[in-house]
């Protein structure tokens, strides 16, 4: 059972419409208080089965702590609270966490996506994190080693560690996961990946979606699906870290691509051939650096390729439509308002492939327009250009 906290509990959503007449939540699980029937003729003291006072401990509760205030790691906060969890949102700032633990939302990055009554805002790292069974870090890559550093001392030796940040460290090409094992000192059996075609105003506005948990330690991938999935958040578990975490992580380099090719208007045919052919060539890079090419297309590479490179909420797709229109990437980084995992990326990207002798001209090429060496319009002839080559080569 799990230690019982300061927490109140919870009273589960539509409880008053519900046949079940008493639904709460305690610090060690979901109880369902089930009255079927009760004789008014029965005496107080009777133990008739005519009377039946019923409470299943229908689901375990799982304490997790999540690092981070941006729109996804609000939205897994969100999402976490809705599976039953008690869940605590760390924010490094205390004005910030009183601000919205008081709204109950985040206004900023996802107004109306209320906060489940279980879900508590702090600036305390040891009440976010000291007790937690799971703990998920969400932050931008940028700025990984100091939110690390900042709760590395609240995290338990046994906790299971999940990071969600897709992005890949510029200066020594590491993964996130790299950087949590090597700045937290602990196994790397207990450090997962969550990733999978996740665009955080659909899920917390309660759309359906699906994830993928990629952990060394097939149990500690299940233990987080377990908590996690719900009828709303499919989860599926692998094995292979680095090819579910590559792939998140170096998508984003294509949709920079795919909203050059979108805002300047080339069209459905080039952007398709943009987009299988850039799947390809980070799967190229994936599988060079131990990942398995099948995971690339799974929910984690083709899945999270296609919905960044098809929607306006996705942030580096938005990047890459304003960079079209001819302004400069800190301009369009400051219209922007957010996180663009792409641009950083990119640069770790173009670092790795010349280390690897991997060849990608898509990643390049879009690298070359964020530094203002070629004009988005342009990019694509100089890869129409290219000498024909087989199709696969991996």
């Amino acid at each position: 059972m799990a230690k019982s906290t300061r927490s109140r509990g919870w009273r589960g959503r539509g409880a008053a419409n519900s046949p079940v007449s008493g639904i709460y939540v305690s610090a060690h699980c979901l109880i369902f208080g089930i009255h079927t029937y009760e004789s008014h003729h029965t005496p107080a003291d009777s133990t008739s089965t005519e009377t039946f006072g019923i409470q299943l401990c229908l689901l375990a509760m799982v304490r997790i702590g999540i690092v981070g205030t941006t729109g996804w790691s609000t939205t897994l906060g969100i999402v976490s609270a809705r599976a039953g969890n008690q869940t605590f949102l760390w924010s490094r700032r205390e004005a910030e966490a009183e601000q919205l633990q008081t709204d109950r939302e985040n206004v900023r990055l996802l107004p109306g996506a209320r906060f489940p009554e279980n879900l508590i805002v702090t600036a305390d790292s040891i009440e976010a994190l000291q007790d937690a069974e799971i703990v998920v870090i969400s932050v931008p890559s940028v700025t990984m080693h100091q939110n690390l550093l900042a709760v590395g001392s609240s995290i338990n030796a046994d906790t299971a560690v999940l990071c969600a940040t897709k992005g890949i460290e510029v200066s020594s090409g590491k993964r996130m996961t790299e950087l949590i094992v090597e700045d937290l000192g602990i196994d790397p059996n207990r450090v997962g990946v969550l990733s999978g075609p996740n665009l955080a105003p659909e899920i917390a506005s309660g759309k359906a979606a699906s994830a993928t948990v990629a952990c060394a330690d097939e149990s500690t991938a299940q233990r987080v699906q377990e908590a996690l999935n719900t009828q709303l958040f499919r989860l599926y578990t692998s094995t292979d870290v680095i090819g579910v975490e590559l792939g998140g992580a170096l998508k984003n380099v294509i949709t920079l691509g795919a909203g050059f090719i979108d805002g300047v208007g080339l069209g459905a045919n080039l952007k398709a051939t943009f987009v299988t052919r850039g799947l390809h060539e980070i799967t190229r890079l994936g599988v060079s650096l131990g990942a398995r090419a099948e995971t690339f297309a799974g929910l984690s590479g083709m899945g999270d390729l296609i919905a960044s490179c098809y929607s306006n909420l996705s942030r580096n797709y938005r990047l890459g439509q304003s960079l079209a229109t001819g302004i400069s990437l800190e301009t369009a980084l400051e219209q922007l308002g957010g996180t663009a995992e792409g641009v950083p990326t990119t640069q770790a990207v173009v670092r790795l492939a010349e280390k690897r002798g991997v060849e990608m001209p898509i990643a390049l090429a879009t690298n070359d327009v964020l530094e203002g060496r070629l004009r988005p319009e342009d990019a694509a002839a100089v890869l129409l250009a290219r000498k024909p080559q087989p199709e696969v080569r991996y």
